[in-house]
């Protein structure tokens, strides 16, 4: 492997780990949230315990997610630095706020919420952990806008300008770059996935409870609330990824023809049922299609043009000058399809479940014990989508502006690289078995080894500090 491949590995590595924790995040806090205000509208103990429970797994998983995420930054600098001077001046502004902002909203109020329950006001309690959970969505927000820019920087003049000597972008118009919408439907895609993640993964722990006939009210709550949530939740995210589609076809219209591996261009277009290519991944071999219905999800007609990747090649080497400008398609056809499968059948689940909640015997029901199963689902739905985002945007880093194979650090060696990556692979390793042992131990411990450790964790802290 060269440097560049390398380097795609290591980011690929480092990312596609991390956002295995973040989902969770954006979509529990709203939950804990939730049951946190329940509890100070009731007083009932049930409510107190599902807000303690679902809490303590929000806090390890944030925490994760937090050391897993410095990573990233860090390889702008040692890995990618070429990208980081060329577009720093635009990229760096949101995420300075995420940083500046988002992160520490999140954090301070995360740490009233952990340690201030009986020493602050009840409604600064409950702030605390409403503030926590919009500040992860708006970090979420702020690095979403950042990649809505590398998708689609928009047109020169808009967002930014050259500078005088050519050798960098610069950022004229902060409101057009917060206002890409490209980065809002992502950033309307993510929230959507991480309160279908944070649901499915209640729906799971709940059901591994419930099996076993431990805290019953507390888990049927926590059930039933999941349930529904996880239904709404993913009819949002195919709504959403219908609207990415479609403003997929304006703006990168590329990546559109390579996730359904349309050569030539079609009018009207059909959707490929199953596609096979030959073992470049860019020439079909057999295919099964319906008529028709690629002009309709990509133009709500029938009769719409949707153009081929052949086409798209000439006009991109007309542009931009020679190079191949068509992403590996073996790989945006097939995590398209994996992604869309397993959303689907999510959806039919969570509907199956919502059905079912109403029956007082659901949980006796057979089909319960299948439940905790279903947690892989949104994981690997979202690790398929983010690598087919980030693949089927090659060979560009910034769409149209600079090229991967131009953005690396130079002087990197191999030899930096290898040591690099087995590191991480290493070090992540561990925290991932760290990760999987602590969710596991306070999942099955139940809600009043989390109500123990509420009471138990702040005279430790106060007794460390005297």
């Amino acid at each position: 492997m060269d440097a560049v491949a390398l380097s795609r590995l290591q980011f690929a590595l480092t990312t596609i780990y991390h956002w295995l924790f973040v989902p969770l995040t954006l979509g529990l806090g709203w939950f804990v949230a939730f049951m946190q205000t329940r509890y100070y509208q009731t007083k009932d103990e049930t409510w107190h315990k599902m807000s303690k429970f679902w809490g303590k797994l929000f806090l390890i998983n944030f925490a994760i997610g937090v050391v897993t995420g410095i990573v990233q930054e860090f390889q702008f600098g040692m890995n990618w630095s070429e990208y980081s001077r060329y577009v720093g001046d635009i990229f760096g502004a949101p995420l300075a706020i995420e940083a500046l902002l988002a992160f520490f909203m999140e954090s301070t109020f995360l740490g009233i919420w952990i340690f201030g329950e009986g020493k602050v006001p009840e409604k600064v309690h409950l702030a605390a952990i409403w503030l926590a959970a919009i500040g992860s969505n708006l970090s979420a927000l702020f690095i979403l806008l950042a990649n809505g820019f590398m998708q689609f920087p928009g047109p020169e003049g808009y967002v930014w300008k050259y500078a005088a000597d050519g050798s960098r972008v610069e950022l004229i118009n902060f409101f057009a770059l917060v206002g890409n919408p490209k980065g809002w439907i992502l950033f309307w895609h993510t929230i959507s996935d991480g309160l279908a993640m944070a649901a499915f993964f209640i729906l799971a722990v709940s059901a591994y409870h419930l099996l076993r006939k431990q805290y019953v009210e507390v888990y049927k709550r926590s059930f039933k609330i999941a349930a529904v949530v996880g239904l709404v939740a993913s009819v949002l995210i195919f709504l959403g990824g219908h609207t990415m589609g479609q403003y997929m076809k304006e703006v990168q219209p590329m990546k559109l023809a390579a996730l359904e591996a349309i050569w030539e261009t079609e009018q009207p277009a059909a959707f490929s049922l199953l596609t096979i290519g030959d073992m470049s991944g860019k020439k079909e071999v057999w295919s099964i299609h319906i008529p028709y219905a690629m002009s309709f999800l990509a133009c709500n007609n029938f009769t719409c043009e949707v153009q081929g990747v052949n086409d798209l090649q000439e006009e991109a080497v007309a542009k931009y000058g020679p190079g191949d400008y068509i992403p590996l398609m073996v790989v945006t056809y097939w995590t398209f399809r994996i992604m869309m499968a397993f959303g689907f059948v999510m959806m039919a689940i969570a509907a199956f479940l919502v059905f079912k909640i109403n029956k007082d015997d659901f949980v006796d029901a057979k089909w319960m014990k299948y439940i905790p199963a279903m947690l892989i689902l949104p994981y690997l739905a979202n690790a398929s989508g983010w690598i087919l985002t980030e693949m089927g945007r090659q060979p560009w880093i910034v769409y149209g502006l600079l090229k991967v194979e131009d953005a690396i650090s130079p002087n990197l060696t191999l030899v930096d690289l290898w040591i690099s990556l087995i590191g991480y692979t290493v070090v992540y390793g561990s925290l991932a078995v760290a990760m999987v042992y602590l969710m596991k131990k306070y999942a099955i411990a139940g809600p009043d080894a989390a109500m123990q450790d509420s009471v138990d964790v702040a005279p430790a802290l106060v007794g460390k500090g005297d």
